[in-house]
């Protein structure tokens, strides 16, 4: 049995681990303006990664995989020797969303190429910064390093057709992690058309977190994803969100609770809607 580290980490766990260890601390802030607030103001030391640049290859038709598809192997290594990670490396990361909005997209992706020393900082930001942890807003100096060695995705992954078949199986579960008004088809924000997969349920993954903002105790998600499992085993599990980002925040969630990591479905629903694929709305399941 692997003597992997917590998910998580504290912020007070990371000012001991800042003063007295070797941590790469990645800020993983996504949005318009992601690396503009990041030049501005950042925790003192942190490498920045854009989602869209770094942690997907973003293709003209999300039809096609998604908003967010996986990059390739030899690009995601490229990535990681630019950030100066080793496999050895300990990875720290956050972001201002809690850990959604591609904190815990990038943790998912380091355990899924085998990387087990990276945790999301819980809290993110805003309580790293509250506890007094040193900002900055100059340019960080590091050095880049050869290529990570990649050769396959280690954790689960679905895809289009394996949703398709998996809806309509008593023996798996598909999880959509979005808010419940873009699953009931009453708003979508980023999508051409609301509504979710007919067959999947709806545990939002801001539901992992107290009033906060930090996620809840272990065992208290290992008791509320336990439930909702059931007899369903984590690998007939499948979670997914809209683009295969806040989806991992549930994974990071079931992980820190003991259970074993899911499949993730990348392309979530702006793939599936943007093919011909059954769509359900909460008037219309």
């Amino acid at each position: 049995m692997s003597n992997k580290i917590s998910s998580l980490i504290s912020p007070e766990e990371l000012v001991a681990l800042h003063s007295s260890q070797n941590i790469i601390l990645i800020d993983a802030r996504a949005g318009i303006n992601a690396e503009e607030n990041y030049n501005n103001e950042h925790l003192k030391s942190a490498r920045f990664v854009d989602l869209n640049r770094d942690l997907a290859t973003v293709k003209t038709d999300p039809a096609d995989g998604g908003r967010h598809p996986l990059p390739s192997f030899s690009k995601l290594s490229e990535v990681l020797a630019k950030l100066g990670i080793l496999p050895s490396s300990h990875i720290i990361i956050y972001d201002d969303k809690n850990g959604s909005n591609a904190a815990a997209r990038f943790w998912w992706m380091l355990r899924s190429v085998g990387h087990e020393k990276v945790q999301v900082l819980n809290g993110g930001l805003q309580e790293a910064k509250k506890i007094g942890f040193p900002i900055s807003s100059e340019t960080e100096h590091f050095d880049t390093v050869e290529n990570y060695p990649i050769t396959e995705w280690q954790l689960g992954l679905a895809d289009i057709n394996k949703i398709e078949i998996a809806r309509n199986n008593d023996e798996f579960i598909v999880i959509d992690v979005r808010d419940k008004n873009r699953f009931d088809g009453l708003t979508e924000p980023l999508d051409l058309i609301a509504g979710h997969i007919p067959g999947a349920i709806n545990v939002p993954f801001s539901e992992n977190l107290d009033e906060n903002g930090f996620y809840h105790p272990a065992e208290t998600l290992a008791k509320k994803y336990s439930a909702i499992l059931g007899p369903i085993k984590p690998e007939n599990t499948i979670v997914h969100c809209g683009s295969g980002v806040t989806a991992c925040h549930t994974l990071l969630a079931m992980d820190y609770a003991g259970i074993p990591i899911p499949q993730l479905y990348v392309g979530s629903w702006s793939e599936w809607s943007r093919n011909d694929h059954p769509m359900a709305t909460k008037e219309n399941k």
